[in-house]
């Protein structure tokens, strides 16, 4: 069966694109560098177990680019259902994203969040230019968080929730 829509042919791909993806759930994560500066992202993923490799992705002209392409070490912080408002800080521009918010240094000066269900570190392998992001790949150093069993923040639809098993 094919299905088709009238929307395809006026939409731009990057307004598919978008309005696709809105449709998928992704854990969020706050991604830490050294200065301290950081931000909001559902395109943290896994890339190798040997070596130990995770990857982000990050718009070349957002606000704490600089700082991430100078970083020689990165923290990502996936988030639980109670830390929407981290989510949200840490989303938004013109605000320091660190106000309010509980972190200590970790290796190399990059921050790590307090109470977060988990976070990693990792050194960046590659940096590359995809369209109009930056691609960047790093091999992890160590781990840590409160390893609490609770629910992860999801975001979809343009909005933030949690997981809720079907069993």
């Amino acid at each position: 069966m094919t299905v088709t829509s009238d929307l395809t042919d006026t939409l731009a791909p990057a307004d598919l694109l978008r309005r696709t993806l809105r449709r998928h759930a992704a854990g969020v994560t706050v991604l830490t560098v050294p200065g301290p500066a950081g931000f909001t992202a559902t395109s943290f993923s896994s890339v190798s177990l040997e070596p130990a490799l995770v990857s982000f992705y990050l718009s070349r002209t957002a606000s704490t680019a600089g700082a991430v392409l100078d970083a020689d070490v990165f923290a990502a912080h996936v988030l639980g259902e109670d830390q929407r408002a981290i989510a949200e800080r840490f989303a938004r521009s013109g605000v320091d994203r660190f106000a309010g918010t509980g972190w200590s240094p970790g290796p190399q000066g990059v921050p790590l969040l307090d109470g977060v269900p988990a976070w990693l570190t990792a050194r960046p392998v590659l940096r590359q230019r995809v369209g109009d992001h930056l691609l960047v790949v790093g091999e992890v150093l160590a781990a840590g968080g409160d390893g609490g069993a609770g629910r992860p923040l999801l975001h979809h639809g343009g909005a933030f929730g949690a997981f809720r098993p079907l069993s």
